[in-house]
């Protein structure tokens, strides 16, 4: 009987998060044999329409952003090789304190035990060796990336998974290393404001990262991925790096490791260290 292949779960808010913070391991392990399940949580309406139009401005569809962005989704998918797709299909809350946050059917809005549960199926169907997704804060603060943290957290606990679980996070001297390449290539980069509301500081220190994967030579894949959310490209400014920049700053994805049974040391290379 043929052995069971190492299996990667990456839980995702939307369309094109896949991209940006695990295309390079979802390309980099799918390479390498393993299975690669990818669920997203919502479906995006809350994205641009076509031409750029912003939601709730005339012209937005929801339905039709909907439609769009489960294409571009699929897209991305193919150029990854992600095996399997899983779509829980809850509707996109929009950024914090917009009045899609309590629209009937919204993520955020969903009971965390409803959703958990939902995505306990997927962890018992698929029985992954290692599950990903985002922080208590979303990483920077958006409803439905913090309520992805929780249904996951909540189903791995449901499930009892075995799984070692990541965060997604970047170091904080990448934030130095983008915006001096933005401001090379004389795209507009403020730093924050210092007078302005204190936001939560993103990313971790580098000696607090458990894992740095080394995806450089899947950058290209990483960057058509990101590119084949077409309809988003406004929002999604790291294609204005180009292929190479790109690589350069994306090209190691990083994590920080909070459930294992594998005793694997840290820091490590490998999501899958201590399992192969």
């Amino acid at each position: 009987m043929a052995e069971r292949p190492l299996t990667l779960m990456a839980v995702h808010a939307h369309p094109d998060d896949e991209a940006t913070s695990t295309g390079g391991v979802l390309a980099r392990y799918a390479d390498e044999g393993i299975t690669t399940v990818l669920v997203t949580c919502t479906d995006g309406r809350c994205g641009d329409g076509p031409g750029g139009v912003k939601p709730g401005d005339p012209g937005h569809d929801p339905a039709a952003v909907v439609a769009m962005r489960r294409a571009e989704l699929e897209a991305s998918c193919a150029v990854l090789k992600v095996s399997h797709l899983e779509t829980l299909g809850y509707a996109d809350s929009g950024m914090m304190g917009w009045s899609t946050n309590d629209q009937p059917g919204a993520f955020w809005t969903t009971p965390v035990a409803e959703a958990a549960g939902r995505l306990a199926e997927l962890i018992r169907q698929y029985q992954p060796d290692v599950i990903v997704t985002y922080d208590e804060n979303g990483f920077y603060g958006h409803p439905d990336h913090i309520q992805a943290h929780r249904i996951t957290m909540a189903a791995v606990e449901l499930t009892d998974s075995p799984a070692k679980v990541y965060w997604t996070t970047v170091p904080r001297t990448a934030f130095e290393q983008f915006g001096r390449i933005m401001r090379e290539l004389g795209v507009d980069w403020a730093e924050p404001d210092e007078a302005a509301e204190p936001m939560p500081q993103l990313g971790l220190p580098d000696d607090e990262i458990t894992t740095w994967v080394d995806a450089n030579s899947y950058g290209g894949q990483k960057f058509d991925a990101l590119a084949a959310h077409a309809s988003q490209t406004e929002n999604i400014f790291f294609l204005q790096l180009g292929r190479d920049r790109f690589t350069e700053l994306m090209g190691v994805e990083t994590f920080l490791r909070v459930r294992d049974r594998t005793g694997a040391p840290t820091p490590e290379d490998d999501l899958f260290a201590g399992l192969r």
